[in-house]
């Protein structure tokens, strides 16, 4: 029995990323979004939604104690195991952020992140 490995093609190992430069026109890739959380109507743009799982061309780094980064992965097994909700600790950082900045902007002043910046 012969062992012949199946590999990818040059064509998909070295497909562009980005937009083709001089009005060159690429041929149309499949889009690839994974969503492990249901996402909202679409046409319900009244909400802040966060981004899910694209990909992101944009990176910040945050530095977290030991005790947030447990509280962060405890909330990430708990949606697995009691939500059925898979998502990695950048999906749920992300919709954090979305939903504190949708609630400062509806709320302003007494969104719960300016009632606890002033506390400290």
């Amino acid at each position: 029995m012969p062992r012949r490995v199946n590999l990818p093609a040059a064509d998909d190992l070295f497909r562009p990323t980005d937009p083709q430069p001089h009005g060159e026109v690429a041929p149309a890739p499949r889009e690839r979004r994974v969503r492990a959380v249901p996402t909202a109507d679409p046409a319900d743009d009244s909400r802040r939604r966060p981004s899910g799982r694209v990909r992101h061309d944009e990176k910040i780094t945050i530095y977290v104690t030991a005790d947030e980064l447990v509280d962060l992965e405890h909330a990430r097994l708990e949606l697995r195991r009691h939500h059925g909700l898979a998502v990695d600790r950048g999906r749920l950082v992300r919709e954090a952020v979305a939903l504190v900045l949708a609630d400062l902007e509806e709320h302003g002043h007494d969104s719960m992140l300016v009632q606890r910046l002033i506390e400290d």
